[in-house]
């Protein structure tokens, strides 16, 4: 009895090809969080990196698409490989596309105050933020206030029923629930100086660092926070300061509202103790 020979249809190249190409865009993606996030690389060449995987991945779409033209044209395999193809490609360009939106619809700044007119200002931050490629550590003016109080009227100061040690160390509490590396702190002294503290704070996926500073006033029936969030990289933050200094306010509120009102009425702030004297030799 003679055997059948079953042949296969021949797969089609296009379609091998897209998925290689779809996969080794995951994994630069992958590998281009990491060094940028660990900080294993200067962020223009980490930066480098993760472009290069998207653009892999709008080739592997280009290939799927190709390999499924062919495909139904000449009835070849592989139809499997190019959808797998597509569907990592589209969910690597996704998240970007995402973020374009928000640059066309949100105005290009990149350091956001809750007092324009007099914002905090950036002191041991400035000492250790790199200056190979980053962006300024003076607030930008008038402009930039201009475009964020179109774009952001809801960033303001808060007035708090505290005393402004109460607030410190409460807003100290909080940043550190951030987990947010905390670079100086000093806490407020009355009619001397203002409370403040410096921290770095990252976005969520890449890992970018901002720099934020609180300062904590002293008012007449309590204390005010006013807050800058500042982008150490790039020319657009994407709404990234304005929601972070929304939220910081938001939880700092929430923690001084969820004290006794005898532990955050006003009361003296603490003073430094006093320098001994100099002994003359």
């Amino acid at each position: 009895m003679a055997r059948r020979r079953i042949t296969e249809e021949p797969k089609s190249r296009l379609a091998v090809w897209a998925r290689r190409v779809a996969l080794f865009a995951l994994a630069t993606a992958i590998l281009g969080t990491i060094i940028v996030r660990a900080d294993l690389l200067e962020i223009v060449p980490a930066l480098a990196t993760v472009a290069g995987a998207l653009v892999l991945a709008g080739g592997a779409i280009v290939l799927a698409l190709g390999a499924m033209v062919v495909i139904w044209k000449d009835g070849l395999e592989g139809f499997g490989s190019a959808l797998g193809a597509m569907v990592i490609g589209l969910g690597l360009l996704a998240y970007p596309g995402y973020l374009g939106s928000k640059a066309y619809r949100l105005p290009a700044i990149n350091d956001i105050t809750t007092d324009p007119g007099d914002p905090p200002r950036l002191e041991a931050l400035a000492r250790v933020r790199p200056r190979q490629g980053s962006n300024p550590v003076t607030y930008p003016g008038a402009d930039a206030a201009a475009k964020q109080n179109a774009a952001y009227p809801e960033i303001e100061p808060l007035l708090l029923s505290a005393s402004p040690l109460v607030v410190y160390e409460t807003t100290y509490v909080v940043i550190n629930k951030r987990r947010w590396r905390i670079i100086e702190a000093r806490q407020p002294l009355p009619r001397r100086r203002d409370g403040h503290i410096e921290a770095v704070a990252r976005t969520p996926i890449m890992g970018f660092r901002d720099d934020v500073v609180v300062r904590i006033r002293a008012e007449q029936d309590g204390a005010r926070i006013d807050v800058r969030s500042a982008s150490r990289y790039g020319w657009h933050d994407l709404g990234t300061n304005a929601a972070r200094i929304t939220s910081l306010l938001e939880e700092i509120e929430a923690a001084i509202d969820a004290l006794p009102p005898a532990s955050r009425s006003p009361e003296p702030p603490a003073q430094e103790a006093p320098r001994p004297p100099r002994t003359r030799r």
